[in-house]
């Protein structure tokens, strides 16, 4: 009974112990499968099995047992397995555990309303930027990140005006397990330099992704802060460098800044963090 007392009702002993005899490796491969085809956006058996250099036979089995359970789909034309609509309806719970996503989307539409551009809402999640909302612009061409999907944050201005309010320490963890992927001639790949950059975009209030992870692609971002002034999110436009020019900046910049101090007083945060 004291026991029980002391780990809470319902934990096992090994509670704490997040070490490898505490997990199902059958499950932990299962779930690899999972992800892999999800990041394929779809494949063949021997795509999946070729990508994961697992057996096709244990592939198989894997993912018939998901498409039971509607977590994947198989198209008998084709022969391609894709994310199923149980997948979707699972991960989807994540965004209900935070009025974020709900508070946001009004903003979101009226920023993107009065910018033309496509407005974004981000957070980090493993040193990564995840794209929980979207609201497209009009215009033909735009940017496009569908909720779920995963970026760099250095390359990302979302991922900016989040670093930028991190502590030092968590700030170059998260520069250094990403080694600043290049990814066009534009990503600043040099820790002191993305650092500066970083110093620059607390200072004005707002980062700037110009054309550092798409050429010829442009983002404007600010971050959300919690109650506790915590940076808790990323509110953004984004699109192509001949709609945000170098002269647009500052304006477009002005509404996102708004938008996400609206977001911020609306889940109840600090304007003014330290």
């Amino acid at each position: 009974m004291q026991d029980d007392v002391k780990r809470g009702r319902g934990r096992p002993k090994a509670w704490d112990d997040k070490g490898t005899q505490n997990t199902i490796k059958s499950l932990d491969r299962a779930l690899e499968v999972l992800v892999q085809l999800g990041e394929m956006q779809g494949g063949t058996l021997s795509q999946v099995a070729g990508a994961l250099d697992q057996s096709p036979a244990t592939v198989y089995r894997v993912l018939t047992t998901f498409q039971g359970r509607g977590f994947v789909d198989f198209d008998e034309q084709t022969q391609v397995w894709t994310i199923g609509p149980a997948a979707f309806l699972t991960g989807s719970q994540f965004l209900r555990r935070t009025s974020l996503v709900e508070r946001a989307r009004p903003i979101m539409r009226e920023l993107m309303e009065a910018t033309g551009e496509t407005a974004n809402l981000g957070i980090e999640r493993d040193g990564m930027v995840l794209f929980l909302g979207q609201v497209e612009t009009h215009a033909t061409i735009r940017a496009f990140f569908p909720p779920g999907t995963a970026s760099a944050m250095h390359a990302s201005g979302i991922g900016k005006a989040l670093l930028c309010r991190m502590d030092d320490k968590r700030q170059r963890q998260v520069l250094a397990a990403s080694q600043l992927e290049q990814y066009t001639p534009f990503t600043l790949t040099d820790p002191e330099a993305m650092i500066a950059d970083l110093r620059a975009s607390k200072t004005r209030g707002y980062a700037v992704d110009a054309e550092e992870r798409n050429i010829g692609m442009r983002c404007i971002a600010a971050p959300v802060f919690n109650v506790f002034g915590e940076v808790v999110a990323g509110i953004s436009v984004s699109g192509p460098t001949t709609r945000i020019t170098e002269d647009r900046i500052d304006a477009l910049a002005a509404h996102v800044m708004d938008a996400a101090a609206r977001l911020t007083r609306a889940i109840g945060g600090n304007n003014r963090p330290a």
